[in-house]
């Protein structure tokens, strides 16, 4: 993928799948190359402020609650009751925020590697950190596998790896290796969520790969959720849950028709819905 800037508008090209995404922008907010990545913040015309890593979109004030509701809500749902939550990059902030929402949480940490995305969020998408002081959050700046290595087997309720695409800093994440000790990790009952990129575009590729891989690291199911996501490519997003001791396609009905805190997207019958794949995709995971 490759940015662009002409005049006004902000292009991410797609030259793979043959297809671009566009924003108008008003002015530069930020520019920053960190020690891992190449940062920008610009201000757009109808988006509010858009997050660009090494000239990918990451997220835009707009419509970034579609992402984080869905790589938070269902996974801690489907748990039967998550106390303990790791949380992979998501140096946003916007996840942890989600998690936290949950009032059955004890403790939340989340680990990246790049201190400059969260100080740019505090800068320009307050939003999405105003549960970071919650006594239950821990925010670490570290390389997350390495985290995974020293932590102690079974202790994690609910892991989510909230990272960018599976090249760079994020390539690791991908792996059946570290899979294999993301399961390590977590407890019996246990489960971890990973994006996983476009149904249109990776179905036949990262998401297949990803869901085989996790069978391979010793998970018992695996689903997949697509979501819309008007920035990513082609605008449609996905995460994909996988399950220890546990069935990653049933959820706390009750529980989350209950639950009353906020959300703009997230409900019981989107998360039920989401768990039906279309044809397309089963047809493509089938091969």
């Amino acid at each position: 993928m490759t940015e662009r800037l002409d005049g006004s508008w902000f292009t991410e090209i797609f030259d793979r799948h043959g297809s671009a995404f566009s924003l108008k922008v008003s002015h530069k907010l930020h520019d920053e190359q960190t020690p891992y990545q190449h940062l920008e913040v610009y201000a757009t015309e109808t988006y509010g402020n858009l997050m660009v890593l090494d000239g990918c979109v990451m997220l835009t004030d707009r419509d970034n609650f579609l992402y984080h509701e869905m790589m938070s809500h269902p996974a801690l749902f489907a748990h039967a009751d998550p106390k303990r939550v790791v949380i992979i990059g998501g140096g946003d902030c916007g996840t942890l925020r989600e998690v936290l929402k949950h009032p059955g949480v004890e403790r939340v940490t989340q680990i990246d590697i790049d201190p400059a995305v969260t100080r740019a969020s505090e800068q320009f998408f307050p939003a999405l950190v105003e549960s970071n002081d919650d006594p239950r959050a821990e925010l670490l700046f570290e390389d997350g596998v390495k985290w995974v290595d020293n932590c102690p087997d079974e202790s994690i309720d609910v892991l989510i790896v909230d990272s960018t695409d599976p090249v760079g800093p994020a390539e690791g994440l991908f792996k059946t290796d570290f899979l294999k000790r993301c399961h390590r990790i977590l407890k019996q009952g246990g489960l971890m969520v990973q994006q996983s990129e476009s149904p249109l575009y990776h179905t036949d590729s990262i998401i297949k790969d990803l869901r085989n891989d996790m069978g391979e690291a010793g998970f018992d199911s695996v689903a997949t959720l697509p979501f819309p996501q008007p920035v990513y490519p082609s605008g449609w997003w996905s995460c994909t849950l996988a399950g220890k001791s546990c069935d990653v396609k049933s959820f706390r009905e009750e529980d989350a028709a209950a639950a009353t805190f906020a959300r703009d997207f997230y409900t019981v019958e989107g998360h039920r819905a989401a768990l039906v794949l279309p044809p397309f995709m089963q047809r493509l995971l089938e091969k």
